[in-house]
């Protein structure tokens, strides 16, 4: 199974499967898609609306990985379920954060 992310000089680059409009926010471990990519499944309990889930996305991936806010952004997928989140700091360290919450 591979990693859902990679890493980056500068940090990781992760790969999310976001659910919006669910009852509490939470990661959820690894999800396969069809083509073999490995997600970190999450959901929030914002609406898709006005980009309320993917701040709320952010807020909880910053939190999980004990990283400023300002740290994550989403660089791909901001209107779809698949999203790339950027992730700024340590590479090593976030990775192996990273491995450790979705048992990777």
């Amino acid at each position: 199974m591979s990693a859902p992310f990679r890493t980056r000089n500068d940090g990781v680059d992760l790969f999310v499967r976001l659910t919006p409009k669910a009852a509490m926010d939470r990661l959820e471990g690894i999800e396969i898609s069809a083509d073999g990519r490995s997600h970190l499944k999450a959901r929030v309990r914002a609406v898709p609306e006005d980009g309320a889930a993917n701040q709320a996305l952010e807020r909880l991936v910053a939190k999980a990985l004990d990283v400023p806010a300002s740290a994550v952004s989403i660089i791909a997928g901001g209107t779809a379920r698949l999203k790339t989140l950027r992730i700024s700091g340590d590479a090593a360290a976030l990775a192996k954060t990273i491995e450790l919450l979705s048992g990777a």
